[in-house]
């Protein structure tokens, strides 16, 4: 099913450098550990398969929260995952999303609720036990509401997030959650263009001597083109998360599936 509706779209690819490593970047996983232990299976073995005796490097694109059932468990796995780097087994590295900004600032805000629910934040709350407010609330629900939540919040996945990274560049890739401001140098690019840019971005060139890894933005198909490779399949309502292996040839999609439940 899954494979033929999220077949690979791709444009003439150009011989793009890594520096000799093999990166993999994970698109948008919204609450879904099944899919990410899916798909880090996946990947550890596509790893194997090369033979290499180095280390590869994880990227983590952003949005790990929000819409899916098991945020706090997703946040739990990637802490996991960097303590694993640590210990020499791979690098590890995680980007930061326009969710979990806004998750960091109803953490200090409570009238950053509203719009945060609207885009999947009640499923957030609820995998760490509180409850959003229902219909329209007045700000001192919003307020009860943001209190319940930070003393639910586990400090280690506060520090966590607040160490995100807005981008990583490495060889001739550059990776980010959203994408990129056209025709802005990358010592010029604001966080809020790299976190919410939508657009501006995937309708113009954005002229970086540069393929730009993102997600971000939901697709049926893989985006992989000469400049810039969207891997975002929509994990949370498809049942469909992907990773791209790069490693200065083609570039490598890598899937996990499941079908939604009935």
């Amino acid at each position: 099913m899954f494979k033929s509706l999220f077949r690979t779209k791709q444009q003439p690819q150009r011989s793009a450098s890594t520096d000799g490593r093999a990166l993999y970047a994970v698109g948008d996983v919204h609450g879904r550990l099944d899919l990410l232990d899916g798909l880090i299976d996946r990947m550890t073995e596509d790893f194997r398969t090369l033979g290499r005796q180095d280390r590869p490097m994880l990227i983590m694109l952003g949005d790990y929260v929000d819409r899916g059932a098991q945020s706090a468990a997703v946040i739990d796995r990637l802490i996991d995952l960097s303590a694993q780097a640590e210990e020499g087994r791979f690098e590890f590295r995680a980007l930061m999303g326009n969710h979990e900004e806004t998750l960091l600032h109803f953490l200090d805000d409570p009238m950053a609720g509203p719009s945060w629910v609207e885009y999947g934040g009640g499923e957030t709350m609820a995998s760490y036990g509180v409850q959003r407010p229902v219909g329209r609330a007045e700000p001192e629900v919003w307020e009860q509401t943001r209190v319940a939540f930070r003393a639910a919040f586990p400090p280690a996945h506060e520090a966590f997030l607040r160490r995100l990274e807005l981008m990583v560049v490495h060889g001739d890739y550059v990776f980010v959650h959203a994408g990129v401001r056209p025709g802005l140098p990358l010592e010029r690019q604001v966080a809020a263009d790299l976190l919410w840019i939508r657009n501006e971005f995937l309708d113009a060139a954005h002229g970086l001597d540069a393929t730009v890894v993102h997600g971000h933005t939901p697709v049926e198909e893989v985006f992989v083109g000469r400049r810039r490779i969207n891997v975002d399949t929509g994990a949370y309502a498809t049942g469909v998360l992907t990773a791209v292996r790069l490693d200065g040839g083609e570039p490598k999609i890598i899937q996990f599936s499941k079908a939604r439940a009935a």
